[in-house]
């Protein structure tokens, strides 16, 4: 039996984004007195929506980030996005191949609409999309960890929870898409696998992607 409908996560599983995004964050958070490296960054916020970035900070510092820390953080990485963002190697091949075959597909992320459409245009993937496969947290208020915007993206295309599979690379990701009750995947290119308990399955290449989605769902 085929999925109903793949839902990608689109920073680090579309576009290779994360290094892009958790250098800069790091650095913006280390100039505003908040001391943030780059590992930190990748295991505190990746894969979150910028409200847990505040959240975070409020909670362990007591301070509120600036009130344009989000337009001058999201000026800083769509500039960065225009000059280095590249593809996922491999998964132009894994869109085409899923048209093929007619299985429908969407993106969700946590990133803002303006993010998830720089980020697609600049690697050329936008046409695999379009404006009505495109989903953001702004959607729904709560990013992942809730469920709320992979219930929302999976309502939105006709789709039910159970019949949808989760392309994820954050353990913030995976959780959403369980808590949905939909089949997670992890891929692995930056995340290990024990980072992502609760995935169906782990992959690394996304040559790999494709076949998963067939053998593992019943």
């Amino acid at each position: 039996m085929r999925y109903d409908m793949v839902i990608f996560d689109n920073d680090g599983v579309l576009v290779d984004s994360e290094p892009i995004s958790n250098r800069l964050l790091a650095g913006y958070l280390s100039e505003l007195g908040h001391p943030t490296s780059y590992e930190d960054s990748l295991r505190d916020y990746m894969g979150s929506a910028m409200h847990r970035i505040h959240e975070l900070v409020l909670e362990r510092t007591g301070q509120r980030l600036p009130a344009d820390f989000d337009t001058t953080f999201h000026s800083r990485v769509f500039d960065a996005f225009r000059r280095e963002l590249e593809p996922v190697a491999g998964i132009a091949a894994t869109l085409s191949g899923l048209r093929a075959d007619g299985i429908p597909y969407c993106v969700a992320s946590s990133g803002s609409h303006e993010r998830i459409r720089v980020a697609l245009r600049k690697t050329g993937l936008y046409e695999f999309f379009g404006e009505d496969r495109i989903f953001s947290s702004e959607d729904v208020g709560r990013g992942k960890p809730a469920p709320d915007l992979f219930l929302h993206a999976a309502k939105s295309m006709g789709a039910t929870p159970e019949q949808c599979a989760v392309v994820e690379d954050s353990p913030l990701g995976v959780q959403a898409a369980v808590a949905a009750g939909m089949d997670a995947y992890g891929y692995t290119a930056m995340t290990q696998a024990d980072r992502l308990p609760g995935a169906l399955a782990h992959f690394s290449d996304m040559a790999e992607l494709r076949i998963l989605l067939s053998s593992t769902h019943k």
